[in-house]
């Protein structure tokens, strides 16, 4: 079954608490965090400071995605702060197995995200060594964007060549997930689907998240 990691982009940031609280009373698996530096993407969300502020509210698991330049300048900060997976994009990363080795090194899961159009083979040569892989299935930087259809494939090659190489690394997509379309991801193999409006913006939380669970 796929978990659910709502994305709190898409949260009321008036009563954070209460909202993180709601989706994981609701049956969330993660909740997923997007950070953003108005540079790597247009927009500037969130940092540390507000990670450590909820991190009290539940022991779910904190699924920090950084979408910034230069993310080795940013491990230390979230691991402390008490993220446990702590994702970033191979686009942005010069030394991306330097910047896998020092979140591992922080006591987190690691994981790589991958653009919309960024190729699975800029992750191939390292598959083996991190937790995650993040499918952007819609361009970063903004919530309530529509699913890009050609991601499906996508999450089929990969799931196909983590399998040849052996790695347990999980699948997660990014980008448009609704209820409407998360059988079709589950069946090509993601394991993780992140939803922001998907989730708080129904009128019933607890049914989407329960519809957004779905039979790999």
């Amino acid at each position: 079954m796929t978990k659910v990691a709502p994305s709190i982009l898409s949260a009321d940031f008036s009563c954070l608490k209460d909202e993180v609280e709601k989706v994981i009373s609701a049956g969330a698996d993660y909740v997923h965090i997007d950070v953003m530096d108005g540079t790597f993407v247009p927009e500037i969300t969130l940092g540390a400071l507000i990670v450590k502020s909820i991190r009290p509210v539940t022991d779910a698991v904190f699924d920090v995605h950084l979408m910034v330049e230069h993310p080795e300048t940013q491990i230390e900060s979230f691991a402390k702060a008490g993220a446990d997976i702590i994702t970033f994009h191979v686009e942005a990363a010069r030394h991306p197995h330097r910047v896998i080795q020092a979140i591992k090194a922080a006591g987190c899961r690691a994981g790589i995200c991958l653009n919309p159009g960024t190729p699975l083979t800029m992750v191939e040569e390292l598959i083996n060594d991190i937790d995650m892989v993040v499918i952007m299935s819609v361009n970063p930087g903004y919530g309530g964007q529509k699913f890009i259809p050609n991601s499906l494939k996508k999450i089929s090659r990969l799931k196909a060549m983590l399998l040849e190489a052996g790695s347990h690394a999980e699948i997660e997509v990014d980008g448009g997930v609704t209820t409407a379309n998360c059988n079709e991801l589950a069946r090509a193999g993601a394991d993780v689907l992140v939803a922001g409006s998907a989730v708080y913006k129904a009128q019933n939380v607890v049914e989407a998240i329960k519809a957004l669970h779905c039979e790999k």
